[in-house]
């Protein structure tokens, strides 16, 4: 879809075109005059909003997920991770998804910001919670999903954070957010 010029910080769009479109993503081309006056183009990939909720107990022991993902094409360490339906506050989606990967069901939920994983040519903006006060109950995860829970302690999951054992980068900002906020 094409529109007329517009301003975008010190960049100038010319014209706008979607080149591909999926349910979770779509990629634009923009055709743009540069902050040096110079013509040009810039790409972004925009994919739908997500939430990252990290589970702790009262011992501080958090719930990570082991998976397999095909993009990196290796199994991640991260938080409990996807996408916001259309139809779902962010909040109802973290909900889902935590009781959906890990079986998980918390009482006490706190919002912990909101993380951009890439901002330079990535619009995918992530609802970062974290989840208290849980029980349990068998996870039901998509078809797509074979995932393993991974319970450590907090401060064994910011020591994987700074050791790059864990690079996703939503995880990493809400395992130290929720460190920060807890006062560990």
């Amino acid at each position: 879809m094409d529109r007329a010029q517009e301003k975008r910080g010190p960049w100038t769009v010319l014209q706008s075109t979607k080149v591909y479109q999926d349910p979770w993503l779509s990629v634009r081309k923009d055709d743009v005059i540069r902050p040096d006056g110079d013509p040009g183009t810039h790409s972004v990939v925009t994919i739908k909003p997500g939430v990252s909720v990290l589970a702790i107990d009262t011992e501080h022991n958090v719930f990570l997920t082991s998976e397999f993902h095909y993009a990196v094409n290796r199994v991640t360490l991260e938080a409990v991770s996807g996408g916001i339906e259309s139809s779902e506050e962010a909040v109802v989606s973290a909900k889902r998804e935590l009781r959906e990967e890990l079986g998980i069901i918390a009482k006490d939920w706190t919002d912990l910001g909101t993380c951009d994983p890439f901002t330079a040519s990535l619009l995918s903006p992530t609802k970062l919670y974290l989840a208290q006060d849980l029980s349990f109950v068998d996870a039901a995860p998509e078809g797509t999903e074979v995932i393993q829970s991974i319970k450590m302690p907090l401060a064994e999951a910011i020591e994987k954070v700074m050791q790059s054992e864990v690079t996703h980068a939503p995880s990493c900002t809400l395992i130290l957010k929720a460190a920060r906020y807890l006062g560990v």
